[in-house]
Order: C-alpha cells, then structure tokens, then sequence
C-alpha cells in the first residue's frame, strides 16, 4: 500500500490546536476574542461591472474566504486526480462504492436535519428546513487522524476513508455554493474563472505538441500563470456571490499535471515536478499556519451555547451520515454485486461510517451562510465540537488491526 504523507497529521494537529485556543478564549473572555476576529482591517468598495462590491476586510472572513481557498484547492486537486488520471481511485466500477457512501452521508444528513428540526427547533428566525447544509461536510484531517489509529497507517480502508471525505468535503461545499438566495448570486461573473482557467490551459497547461522546442516545454512547468489564473478565478467566484473558499477550483483542471495518480496524499508524489505537484507542495507550510489560524478564528465554541440546534447537528452527524452511508453506499454494492476494494471487509465500512460522523471544518464554514447569525450559529457550532466525540468513541468500539496480507491479491467478496 502507498504511503500517505506525514503533513496530514500535522494539519490535523494545527486545526485543533488554534481551535482550542480559541474555545479557552471565548469561554474566558468573550469580549475580546469577538473583537478580535471582526477586528475591520479595510473597508473598500470594488467597481465591478453593473454591481460593486462592498468588501469589509477582518482576520474572520480574510482567513475563511481567502487563505482557506488554498486549502480547498488542495484536496480539490486530490479528488481531480483520481476521477482522471490512471489508475485513479474514482474510475471504473471502483469509483461506485466510494460515490454511493458519498451520496449516501449527504442524503442521511441533511434528512435527520431537517426532520428534527421540524419537531424540535424553536428559535423564532429559523425557517422550513434552514441550514440542512451544515451537517452535509465532515472534515479530511480530523478524520484522517482518527482513522489512522484505528486502522494503522497501510490499511486499504484508511485509504477509502480519505477518499470518501474528499468526496463529501468538495460537494458539500459546492452544494452551499449553489443554494445560496438568488438575489446574492450574480452568475455572469462566473465567465472570468472560466475564461481564466481555458487561457491558462491553452498558453501552458495543455501537453506540448511533437516536436516542440525546449523552450516551450520549459514555459509550461512556469508556476506564475497558474498563480495569476488563481487570483482572477478567486475574484470572479466572490464576485459571483459563490464562498470564496471555492475560489480556486474551478483552475484545478488548467494546471498541468502528472500522468499517473500514487493515491491521496501520497509521499511519493513529493517526488514528482508537474505544476499541479508542485503548488502542493509549495502550499504545505502555509496550510500548516492556516488551519491553526482557521481553528483560531472560526473554532471558538461557547460550551454555554446549548440548544435545539445542536441536537440538530447531531442527529445529521452522528445519525443521519451513518445510516445513509450504510444504506445507499453499502446497499448499492450489494444491488449492484460489487466486490468491497482489497483489504477492506464491511466492518472496515461500518467504521467509516461512524469515523465520519465527525464534523468541522466544511460544517463551520457553512454557518454563516446556512444559519441567521447569532444563537443559532453558536449552538451548532457547539453541536460541531460534540460531533468530534465520535472520534473518541470510534477508537474505544475498535481495535488497531494490521495491514492485509499483501500476498493475497483477491478482492474481498461483499
């Protein structure tokens, strides 16, 4: 089995740690931890065509709209990666069974969601079925770290588990893109991304023709086009009125890249000198500051905040994920005779399941668009830090088991 890099336990360490600082801080002194994160550090008016764009610039939304792109677009390019690339984990029957547990969590929570929101909520600003988006994100790192030790470091299914949240990552963002209110959306907007993303692939992404002089292959391992492509893909998806978080997806397929996928996160990849590996790597050290600083300023839980909401949250995460992964994901193998990837047994599955009943960093993102500010937000952000208790819980209801024998190569019947 390939090796994952080290660097995803160490962004798994840095987002809890900036987001315990932050729980200390808002428990001890509220005050000063609000103003902190809505410190305004600029207020300016963008003059974009037909509708200018009041932009208010604090630590809060710099580093969830801004700097958390960055993120994104690294586990975006591991997800592009093994939908095209050879012997990518998503082609072929074998991309089923991870899209069916994929499908099946976003199904599952936002249902429980939304049912118990019906019978339970009671805060005056909620609407019919409001915020059945949070739920939907789990979280790549924490997972990662919980799944690490429970499987050990070359079991198939810790492989299966990073992919399946990738999966449910990225969609769960895209699905809180477009269902924003239409009056906040302004699609047009989206032509700069795309504009950006076709000029970049056609003047250096695109593979160089038979014969063409050294220097023009050269130009095509340049890292600055993608970076300007980067930037005007951010300001269009902003200006679309889309999470700038998804700012820089939509350049992902431009950049040239490798012909051949090693798996999620793999070591070996730090090897390879394409474009597309190459940002990654350059953005490791920095993702390392910005999910401690993304903890900081977005992981504050006010342990006093307890309400309906949270019970919501829960009931999504720790109910709705796991049966919908079993019913749909499993469900369809089984509809379907498909053969559970080597290694891995339908116990593996069930942990899954229950692994990613964990939620934070895509849920919290989704706050402040999903949910009216205030109570709301506090008590399912509350409901999020519980959530990370399945982890816990995981470790205690399973044993560490070792790695299959790689001798055997036949896949394991469902």
């Amino acid at each position: 089995m390939y090796r994952v890099s080290p660097f995803v336990t160490r962004f798994a360490h840095a987002l809890l740690g900036g987001a315990v600082l932050a729980t200390l801080w808002v428990n001890l002194d509220p005050a000063s931890y609000y103003d902190s994160i809505e410190w305004r550090l600029l207020d300016l008016t963008l003059p974009l065509w037909l509708s200018p764009l009041p932009v208010s610039l604090t630590p809060f939304g710099v580093i969830a709209e801004g700097l958390m792109a960055l993120f994104f677009f690294f586990i975006g390019k591991e997800l592009w990666e093994a939908l095209i690339l050879e012997r990518g984990a998503l082609t072929g029957r074998g991309a089923i069974l991870p899209l069916g547990l994929t499908l099946g969590g976003l199904v599952g929570a936002a249902g429980l969601w939304t049912l118990t929101a019906a019978l339970f909520e009671t805060a005056e600003e909620a609407g019919r079925a409001t915020g059945w988006q949070v739920p939907l994100g789990s979280d790549v790192v924490l997972c990662f770290l919980v799944g690490r030790r429970v499987f050990g470091p070359g079991h198939p299914a810790l492989h299966l588990l990073l992919l399946v949240t990738i999966a449910t990552d990225s969609l769960a963002l895209l699905i809180l893109g477009l269902t924003q209110p239409f009056d906040v959306l302004r699609p047009v907007w989206l032509l700069l991304p795309l504009a950006a993303g076709l000029a970049v692939w056609w003047l250096f992404g695109r593979p160089a023709a038979a014969g063409a002089p050294e220097r023009d292959r050269r130009a095509r391992l340049q890292l600055w086009p993608y970076a300007l492509a980067g930037v005007l893909s951010w300001l269009g998806v902003v200006a679309a009125g889309l999470p700038g978080a998804l700012g820089l997806m939509p350049i992902i397929p431009a950049i040239a890249h490798a012909d051949r996928s090693f798996g999620l996160f793999a070591e070996v990849e730090e090897l390879l000198h394409d474009p597309l590996n190459r940002l990654a790597h350059l953005l490791v050290w920095p993702l390392t500051i910005i999910l401690f600083l993304f903890g900081l300023t977005r992981g504050g839980v006010d342990l006093a905040a307890f309400a309906p909401t949270t019970l919501s949250v829960l009931a999504g995460l720790w109910l709705g994920r796991p049966l919908g992964m079993v019913v749909i994901g499993l469900g369809l193998a089984a509809v379907l005779g498909l053969r559970l990837p080597f290694g891995v047994g339908v116990r593996d599955v069930l942990t899954i399941a229950a692994i990613m009943a964990m939620g934070f960093t895509v849920p919290v993102l989704a706050l402040d668009t999903a949910l009216p500010g205030g109570a709301m937000q506090e008590a399912a952000r509350l409901g999020l830090a519980l959530s990370l208790l399945a982890g816990p819980l995981a470790l205690l209801l399973t044993r560490r088991r070792p790695p299959p024998n790689l001798a055997d190569t036949a896949p394991r019947p469902f």
